[in-house]
């Protein structure tokens, strides 16, 4: 295999580390790098990075012609733990459903799917679709309820004691004495619940809890948590348990109780901890990233990595820990942590090479901001511009990498906007146009008369990124409704020189009709008046002279001293409009 060059991205660079390990451990077998999604709520940007580095990292091995799969274990069977807010169709008689499989918890009120857990996988399964990603789904209630992992849990109840030995290495330290409890102690000391941030902070990424199974069955330990087959909750406690026959006893906070064969219960998981290594070994995985909550001394990551080497006979994946995801300017807020945005929300403004870039161009460990506010258009200015780079052939080696690996997958490229304009041009429009379908085409049909748009799927879906940000993510007082008639008040206190200025903008309008002419126009207006050439270079005088030239349009236009662009505004407007409101 050749290496990549020093220029490579991140991507590369951890692709050659994966297809080195898995021929170290299995030569000739595919490589199998795995997310891991708990559907616990609304799956959010925050969690898509659980799924992009494995993607971007199969992608390319794929690429290479190494054959790869690319692995999504959905959680669905983890217990249900709180009822997340602000979903809608939820309220607090939720509530009730806490403590069973996700999959046995009824789905928001007006939904088309079964369950919770399908109802909130069903929405990232459409956004990866969007977003070019290939993957096999295992779904961990069809998992434990099939059988598939028997032999697994029996061998885990089997070794619970040396399970239990090396857990305790890594034990926190009891907050009441200072000291880990003792065996004798455990029948006191209930299972740590971890407190909300806590649990925020695991969700979604594979680990709903940090769950040793510590503390739960008296001074025995026990690796595997039961449903009760009355109440269908983990309240459960195993009383006792017959290696030999399997026979396992538990007894429900409900009240019931019970024995099973284990050989044949099926409604039951093995706790978080032990439940992510026995995975590992299962799935024979090589790479799989966590978040910065799975690595630190005694989470699930590091301690799954001495069971899966000492209990299960397996290696624990490779992967690097990834930072989080932060939000800038979302205005619509409606994720179960209080406000973070799914991906099918960013996608609702974000075309999908663009969502992809964000993710591929920043290394797992380092963390990077999603813009919803008015730095999306900042944000869509830096990928066209990448784009051009490109294009002319003067972008960096690392550069076209991480473009290529935003607008294709090793399956080929994702769709994309014929035309892109500029998104800020986009938005502009159809914040004045209120999305006007036949003024919009005029407008943007008038912004390059040598080669005009002549409909508006050449530039889409771009435009409805664009009019879905303006409709959502920007607040109605900064909307921009255009004047119905002159503001005669103020066109009458101008004084000489303003309306000398004006003048000039308009016997200028016809010759100048289109986005660049008019960009000269109104930047050289200004100019022409201070006794420059409408191409000199600004200094710190003039700069003044024409923010306030900016300024009195705004207000003559728009009624504010703001506004979008002057010159998509003032096509925007119409010639005839404009010469109305500018009293010419």
């Amino acid at each position: 295999m050749a290496q990549t060059t020093p220029e490579a991205d991140w991507v590369s660079r951890i692709a050659d580390d994966v297809i080195a390990e898995a021929e170290r451990r299995a030569p000739g077998k595919p490589v199998v790098c795995a997310s891991g999604i708990s559907p616990s709520g609304p799956i959010h940007l925050g969690n898509l990075r659980e799924v992009m580095v494995p993607h971007l990292v199969a992608d390319e091995i794929k690429r290479r012609g190494v054959p790869c799969e690319h692995l999504i274990s959905w959680d669905d069977y983890d217990r249900f733990r709180k009822v997340p807010a602000g979903v809608e169709g939820v309220d607090e008689s939720w509530a009730e459903h806490i403590g069973k499989p996700l999959t046995s918890v009824p789905a928001p009120h007006g939904s088309p799917y079964p369950d919770w857990a399908t109802h909130f996988k069903a929405a990232l399964e459409s956004s990866l679709a969007e977003l070019g990603v290939e993957y096999r789904g295992i779904s961990q209630t069809e998992m434990y309820t099939s059988g598939a992992y028997v032999e697994q849990v029996l061998f885990a109840m089997r070794e619970r004691a040396r399970i239990d030995a090396v857990l305790e290495r890594y034990r926190t330290l009891d907050k009441d004495g200072g000291q880990r409890p003792k065996p004798q102690q455990k029948q006191q000391k209930q299972q740590k619940e971890p407190d909300e941030a806590e649990l925020e902070a695991a969700e979604g990424s594979g680990a709903a809890a940090e769950d040793d199974g510590a503390g739960a069955s008296g001074g025995v330990y026990y690796p595997y948590k039961p449903y009760c087959s009355v109440c269908g909750r983990d309240l459960t406690t195993v009383t006792d348990y017959d290696d030999d026959s399997t026979r396992l006893t538990y007894a429900c906070q409900c009240g019931h109780g019970e024995t099973v064969q284990l050989s044949e219960y099926r409604a039951g998981k093995l706790v978080w901890k032990v439940d992510w290594p026995m995975r590992w070994a299962y799935e024979g995985m090589t790479f799989e990233p966590s978040g910065v909550d799975h690595q630190s001394p005694g989470s699930s990551f590091v301690v799954g990595g001495q069971l899966v080497r000492e209990i299960f006979g397996g290696t624990q994946p490779i992967g690097p820990m990834y930072a989080f995801v932060g939000i800038s300017g979302m205005a619509k807020m409606s994720s179960s942590r209080g406000g973070v945005p799914t991906p099918a929300e960013a996608l609702e403004i974000m075309e999908a090479p663009l969502l992809r870039w964000l993710y591929a161009r920043r290394k797992p460990n380092q963390s990077f901001k999603i813009a919803f506010d008015q730095e999306i258009q900042r944000t869509y200015d830096e990928w066209d511009a990448l784009g051009r780079k490109i294009a002319d052939g003067s972008a960096q080696p690392a550069d076209r990498a991480v473009h290529t690996r935003a607008s294709s997958t090793a399956a080929g490229p994702l769709p994309t906007t014929p035309r892109p304009l500029p998104f800020r041009t986009l938005a502009s429009v159809v914040d004045i146009t209120a999305g006007a379908e036949e003024q919009t085409l005029r407008i943007i049909g008038e912004l390059d008369p040598s080669d005009p748009v002549r409909s508006l799927d050449e530039v889409r879906p771009r435009l409805d990124r664009a009019e879905r940000w303006i409709t959502t993510q920007v607040p109605p007082e900064q909307r921009t409704r255009v004047r119905e008639s002159p503001d005669v008040e103020l066109l009458d206190s101008l004084d000489e020189e303003q309306r000398a200025a004006l003048g000039d903008l308009l016997a200028g309008l016809d010759a100048n009709w289109s986005l660049d002419g008019l960009t000269s126009l109104v930047y050289g207006v200004p100019k022409v008046r201070a006794g420059l050439a409408p191409d000199a270079k600004p200094t710190p005088e003039l700069k003044v002279a024409q923010r306030a030239f900016f300024a009195l349009l705004y207000r003559l236009l728009v009624g504010r001293e703001t506004g979008p662009r002057l010159p998509t505004l003032l096509l925007a407007v119409g010639s005839d409009r404009v010469r109305k409101l500018l009293g010419g």
